[in-house]
């Protein structure tokens, strides 16, 4: 059974949070809760809430059990960039793009759904 959190808008770049990402995908829940807790990183933290929530999803609505669960898919979309103005040089005004992400993550437990 798969289950499935999403956290748009997050206020991260994107490439920021994929070499994070990347550190737990296809692991074990256990041991991605332990990764993403020893990392010291904003994108940890960002990641860490989506995977609960992704986890409590799954024991929840889907009846799985927590200790068999694992990363099957996870990936981060860029989210809408927010235009920002910083002053520069000799009254020049440069442009800051601050941009964000949409982070997906997906366990799963290698069973099949029963109809």
């Amino acid at each position: 059974m798969e289950s499935y959190a999403i956290h748009k808008s997050a206020m991260i770049a994107p490439r920021k949070a994929r070499m994070t990402l990347d550190l737990v995908r296809g692991k074990n829940v256990k041991i991605a809760r332990d990764i993403l807790a020893t990392t010291n990183t904003k994108a940890s933290r960002l990641i860490t809430k989506v995977l609960n929530s992704a986890v409590a999803n799954a024991v929840n609505n889907n009846g799985a059990k927590e200790e068999m669960l694992f990363i099957s898919e996870c990936f981060i979309n860029p989210g809408p960039v927010y235009k920002r103005i910083k002053f520069g040089s000799r009254t020049k005004v440069d442009r800051r793009d601050k941009r964000t992400s949409h982070i997906v993550i997906k366990v799963s437990d290698n069973k099949k759904e029963e109809k």
